[in-house]
């Protein structure tokens, strides 16, 4: 029997020089704004946003907008870098970085009006306005088709109400984008996505998270009371929100398999430094082999992330379906973000305890990489369907 397969596409993943100017620029840009406070945001889970204004003008916060909008007009290769070398240094200014990009700007870059585009993307790319992204409710995470959070027409308006939790800049997003209910409990075409701005009467900030990591990243509800917006506000046609943000989803766990990829590469470098100037019975702790196999196996881990990451971007960059492969990449790459910072942590010892020494916040950061943007066990849902069909 002939089985029919996909033909292969050879792929060659090696870094371009926009890859390295990004690397480096970030490198430098870390060492001097983010590295010296980093520690002082999480400890009073400060959310910095002017350096948000400053990545805006390094052209990190429009990565994959086109520059006609102001944006870098790059593709997925190097927003991955970028990603990953700012998570290199703190996880909590990858991850706003991140859903800045991939939820909010992507959601209008990827279903918005040419009008819609032309009004929000430039104030975005700048970060002259910095961007949310609602879709998540109290009482519904991964299933968002129950979502309470209502949009009742009244003319040429809409009216909202209801609210929406664990958000990314909910407090201090300019702008979101949000996807409430239009039609039935259930119906995925019975929910509308809406560009809603700060200033729009009955659009307030709730309870900011108090987080076990990430703490430099603000998480907020956003709440609508009787909140009146435009029919022109409208990203696409009403009923088409729920599949735009499952597609939104699927670019933004790039995203995610970027961050844990950053998270990782961090925590393994600085357990390699820390293993060769460490010295116990007079040599250096990498010398043992408890220690050089478990470098071997973080090295491993983390080489493979890459390239399952690198993978859902070439695919992105040609137009491809990512569905499955970007649930791949994001799946393992947060779990081996996990994975080696708790190993990079156990080869620091007694010191990988303490808040003087980068192990325990790679470590704390990693977990939140396996949760948000859908759970590991979303990502098993949606490989498991993709091969079972």
């Amino acid at each position: 029997m002939e089985v029919m397969t996909e033909p292969m596409v050879e792929m060659g993943f090696y870094e371009t020089e926009n890859q390295r100017m990004i690397a480096q620029m970030i490198r430098d840009f870390g060492a001097k704004e983010i590295r010296p406070k980093m520690m002082e945001w999480d400890e009073s889970q400060y959310f910095p946003k002017e350096l948000f204004k400053k990545l805006g003008d390094l052209g990190l916060m429009g990565v994959l907008v086109p520059t006609e909008y102001g944006g870098s007009g790059f593709g997925y290769h190097e927003y991955v870098t970028a990603i990953s070398e700012l998570a290199k240094i703190d996880g909590s200014i990858g991850l706003s970085m991140a859903a800045h990009n991939s939820l909010c700007t992507g959601h209008i870059l990827q279903f918005a009006s040419e009008d819609q585009k032309k009004k929000y993307l430039p104030k975005l790319a700048s970060c002259e306005w910095l961007g949310a992204w609602g879709l998540t409710e109290p009482n519904t995470g991964s299933d968002a088709g129950n979502m309470r959070t209502v949009a009742v027409k009244d003319g040429d308006h809409y009216i909202l109400n209801g609210a929406k939790n664990f958000i990314t800049h909910g407090k201090s997003g300019d702008v979101a984008v949000v996807i409430v209910r239009t039609g039935e409990v259930g119906d995925s075409h019975g929910m509308t996505a809406f560009i809603v701005e700060r200033e729009t009467p009955g659009f307030t900030a709730g309870k900011k998270e108090n987080k076990l990591g990430m703490r430099a990243s603000e998480t907020a509800e956003m709440i609508f009371t009787d909140c009146r917006i435009h029919k022109s506000q409208m990203i696409g046609k009403e009923g088409e929100g729920f599949v735009q943000s499952l597609k939104v989803l699927d670019g933004g766990r790039i995203s995610i398999a970027a961050l844990s990829l950053g998270i990782a590469e961090g925590a393994f470098e600085a357990a390699l430094q820390y293993s060769k100037e460490r010295h116990q019975f007079n040599q250096p702790i990498s010398s043992f082999q408890g220690i050089s196999f478990k470098l071997a196996e973080m090295a491993t881990k983390v080489e493979a992330a890459k390239l399952l990451t690198h993978r859902s971007a070439d695919l992105k960059n040609r137009g491809k379906s990512v569905n499955k492969e970007s649930a791949m990449a994001k799946l393992y790459a947060s779990e081996i973000a996990v994975e080696v910072a708790n190993d990079g942590l156990q080869i620091f010892g007694g010191y990988g305890y303490i808040k003087d020494f980068p192990a325990e916040k790679y470590y704390r950061d990693a977990k939140l990489c396996t949760i948000g943007e859908g759970t590991s066990e979303i990502q098993k849902l949606v490989i498991s369907r993709s091969i079972l069909k």
